[in-house]
């Protein structure tokens, strides 16, 4: 089957299968409830860049170009994996792919498990097309691998779209919650590691947004993942999601116990480089803004991911979605040239962060930049304009 081959999806949302009704109902729950993480931030707030009075660079000569799976971007941005399955996923994934395109970004897909059995909706995640020389990243949950799903199912799935990496995401949270959850996560980390080594593309592993603890970053990259995306607390809580969903008061109100569960983003970006000094991290979970990507690049970060924001904005249109992502990116390139960052790198190489303690940024707090050589420095091996 090729891509233009696909049927179409039904526009009766009566004849959807249950799991692409879920995926409908998940995308209405995001764009029409509030489902942000309660009682936990992402910690960006603890943080504030030194500025830099007399920068020595010229704003023109900021460059926000990196790279990621082999291809050149022009900002070290991710439009993170969201969704598929569904007609209104389908046309909002066209929109995110034209503008991945158009902006030189990477895209990644939502979860892609309905293609193994429903084939007939991958028109709603066929993209290629639009996106032809950005990154694209396909996406599966992690805990199909104990579902049945192995590596001829894998590399059909990339096959088909054409991706240049699988993703797999962590989500035992979100799993217990649902009514139709798979919740058989033992013995996952090995059969990651037998992915990694038999699909003939990249493996990433990323979290759905509590986090990813330092102890588990280490064994994912020693086990062979080409990526480790944190996505951390603070931003869109997939307990909240997935509480809207449930009927039950009582197993509703076990979801809202979560609320505030996780990792902090920016905790999780700073204590997974710790154990990974070299390998390429994704920070993900509430970056809503340029002067966020900055921060989780000081911070440790080699590219930055967002979902619900751009969900929204590709929802509403093409134009929309141009807007905040030019947004993003002048917020980020005036953010370097404050901190002194010329390039991507620079970043963690160059500038410096203050953490506020009792409300108080002082001089003793420096985290981040040349006055702490003992730093350890980010691979950057597929990730240009950082250290080398």
């Amino acid at each position: 089957m090729t891509p233009g081959s696909a049927s179409p999806l039904p526009s009766d949302q009566a004849d959807l299968p249950d799991i692409v009704d879920r995926k409908a109902e998940h995308i209405r729950i995001n764009l029409d409830e509030d489902v942000a993480a309660k009682g936990v931030t992402t910690g960006f707030e603890r943080y504030r860049f030194v500025h830099r009075a007399l920068p020595e660079i010229d704003l023109e000569s900021v460059s926000l170009e990196t790279s990621f799976l082999g291809r050149r971007l022009d900002a070290p941005l991710l439009f993170s994996c969201m969704t598929g399955g569904t007609p209104r996923a389908r046309q909002i994934n066209r929109t995110l792919a034209a503008a991945a395109q158009r902006h030189r970004v990477a895209m990644g897909l939502g979860s892609c498990r309905v293609l193994l059995e429903h084939p007939e909706v991958l028109a709603t995640f066929a993209v290629r097309d639009l996106c032809p020389n950005v990154p694209l990243l396909a996406n599966l949950g992690a805990v199909q691998l104990n579902m049945g799903v192995g590596p001829a199912a894998c590399r059909r799935i990339v096959d088909l779209l054409e991706a240049d990496a699988l993703v797999l995401h962590l989500n035992p949270l979100q799993e217990a919650l649902q009514p139709e959850g798979d919740t058989r996560f033992a013995g996952l980390l090995g059969r990651i590691e037998a992915l990694c080594a038999s699909l003939e593309v990249p493996v990433v592993v990323k979290e759905v947004g509590w986090g990813i603890a330092p102890d588990l970053v280490a064994a994912l990259f020693d086990a062979g993942v080409a990526a480790v995306d944190i996505a951390g607390a603070g931003g869109t809580s997939w307990s909240e999601v997935e509480r809207h969903r449930i009927a039950d008061p009582v197993r509703a109100r076990v979801a809202a116990a979560f609320a505030d569960w996780g990792l902090p983003t920016a905790d999780t970006i700073r204590l997974a480089r710790e154990v990974a000094p070299r390998g390429t991290l994704i920070a993900s979970g509430g970056i809503r803004s340029g002067v966020d990507v900055a921060m989780a690049i000081a911070l440790g970060a080699d590219l930055a991911a967002s979902a619900g924001s751009m969900l929204r904005a590709a929802d509403e249109g093409e134009e929309t979605l141009d807007a905040a992502v030019d947004e993003i990116t002048d917020t980020l390139r005036i953010a370097m040239f404050c901190a002194g960052a010329r390039d991507v790198g620079g970043l963690f190489r160059d500038a410096s962060l203050v953490e506020r303690r009792g409300g108080v940024a002082g001089p003793g707090a420096v985290l981040t930049g040349a006055p702490l050589a003992r730093r350890p420095v980010p691979r950057q091996a597929d990730v240009t304009g950082g250290t080398p």
